[in-house]
């Protein structure tokens, strides 16, 4: 059995911190994996990464001590699973601004009866030939909540059984409001909007995440937050 650390050390009130690699190198992937992050987060909405690249990636990040995390394209079922099947043990899924979107995104994640996550685990062997036997209580989802709309209904959202908690996408929160980030009154109003997701994380019970920079998370319940190093915008 593997122990998810990150999901572990969030269910122990501790933060988990990892950084983020887009250019799909694998070489990138494993020295990131053993400069004392909790995680490293492949990108596939943004980055370079495709299925072989990905699944390479995976290895390469386990070969150290840091967890394999993925961020997927889409809140697609094929292209979670894809990720899933390839070793990732979590997903963060863009765009999320519904229960309907989230519980999408939960059923993608967990095999029958938890989900319904289609069966193929040939690619994981990496992780254990007993995989099948824990990944549903280790894998981790986290929803993005990076739209006005979602954070009207980030309660909601999180309450959705088989979602772990949220990432915050502070920048393109920011565009769907309409604010700007160099006035006191835009800073004022996107904090109030961080402060309504992390209080909804309070009230469900889920882990809080954000995107790390350039908003370093702001005390409370950011201090023990799933949070990308400002580091992640390198490669």
């Amino acid at each position: 059995m593997k122990i998810n650390t990150v999901k572990r050390r969030l269910s122990e009130g501790l933060p988990a911190i990892g950084i983020c690699t887009g250019l799909g190198s694998v070489i990138v992937a494993e020295a990131y994996s053993n400069l004392g992050f909790d995680f490293v987060l492949q990108d596939h909405q943004h980055g370079l990464w495709d299925d072989y690249s990905g699944w390479l990636g995976f290895q390469a990040i386990s070969r150290g001590p840091a967890m394999p995390i993925a961020r997927v394209n889409s809140n697609d079922f094929a292209a979670i699973g894809r990720l899933l099947d390839r070793g990732a043990l979590g997903v963060v899924v863009p765009m999320v601004e519904s229960a309907k979107a989230a519980h999408s995104a939960a059923q993608a994640m967990r095999y029958p009866p938890r989900g319904s996550r289609s069966f193929g685990p040939a690619l994981t062997q990496y992780h254990g030939a007993d995989y099948a036997t824990w990944i549903d209580d280790e894998v981790l989802l986290m929803v993005q909540i990076e739209s006005a709309q979602a954070v009207e209904r980030a309660e909601e959202i999180l309450a959705v059984e088989g979602v772990d908690g949220c990432w915050v996408g502070p920048a393109d929160l920011a565009r769907t409001m309409g604010i700007d980030l160099k006035t006191v009154e835009g800073v004022q109003a996107h904090d109030q909007a961080l402060g309504r997701v992390l209080e909804a994380c309070r009230k469900t019970g889920k882990f809080p995440g954000i995107f790390g920079a350039p908003w370093p998370p702001r005390g409370g319940g950011w201090s023990r937050a799933f949070c990308l190093s400002p580091w992640t915008i390198r490669p």
